[in-house]
């Protein structure tokens, strides 16, 4: 006999509360029992509407991927250049609002690295979609854009890394904004 079919949009409904759930808690907290708990439905609905728990993450952090290139897109309209692609970026990025999601993301990019097979597809992304976006934003030329987009990246993550380590919101901004200059 086979189960019941997935309600899409109830699917839907529940991703956004468990992603919700991992950036509050982290992914200490992400497993059936905790999770389920929290948005007051049983471990079985969870397990019905995302299969494992690994197929669960994967699809939390496609979510958070989804979620952030929506609201930098809404921040800079269709074709943006470079200096503004990376400004909405960083105004995101940056914000206090935003920090317990870019905690997780720092923590699940740090398990990506020690579990290469386990998180291939956000290794596959995590890297190859800014770069698109920010070669986007570029003239054509494919190597110069290239460099250039890999720098924006690292620079951005390392710079929000500082931030999200020592609260030194002042100095880390003034580097932001000093790089981000560089780049109009």
């Amino acid at each position: 006999m086979a189960g019941r079919p997935v309600d899409h949009r109830r699917r839907d409904e529940l991703l956004d509360a468990v992603v919700d759930y991992a950036i509050e808690h982290g992914l200490a907290e992400l497993s059936w029992r905790p999770v389920a708990a929290g948005l007051g439905v049983s471990p079985t609905t969870l397990v019905h509407h995302f299969g494992t728990k690994e197929q669960m993450l994967q699809v939390i952090l496609e979510r958070l991927r989804q979620r952030m290139f929506a609201a930098t897109g809404a921040a800079t309209g269709t074709h943006p250049d470079l200096a503004t692609a990376a400004r909405a970026v960083w105004t995101r990025a940056s914000d206090p609002r935003q920090q317990a999601e870019f905690r997780l993301f720092f923590a699940v990019y740090g398990r990506a690295l020690q579990a290469p097979q386990q998180f291939a597809d956000f290794l596959d992304h995590v890297i190859t979609d800014w770069m698109a976006s920010l070669c986007e934003a570029q003239l054509p030329d494919t190597d110069t854009a290239t460099r250039t987009a890999t720098l924006v990246i690292a620079t951005i993550r390392g710079l929000l890394l500082d931030l999200l380590a020592t609260g030194d919101r002042d100095r880390v901004q003034a580097a932001a904004e000093y790089f981000l200059s560089t780049l109009e």
